[in-house]
């Protein structure tokens, strides 16, 4: 049974990126990079959530059937 999947050692450009590739690998590097970036200050400028409701209601009974 062959294995078909591809393996790091038979991409021939594994060592060395030129060229469309090279720019779309960086493209997308710093894609995620930016909305890592928004979601981030996103966070910063609106803080943390506080939005939770305080119960004090216990269980007394469990029912049963």
């Amino acid at each position: 049974m062959k294995n078909n999947e591809p393996t790091l050692r038979s991409i021939e450009d594994y060592d060395t990126l030129k060229g469309s590739k090279k720019r779309i690998v960086w493209m997308v590097i710093l894609i995620g990079l930016l909305i890592g970036a928004i979601f981030a200050g996103a966070k910063i400028y609106y803080g943390e959530a506080n939005d939770t409701l305080p119960t004090q209601d216990s269980i007394i009974k469990v029912p049963l059937k």
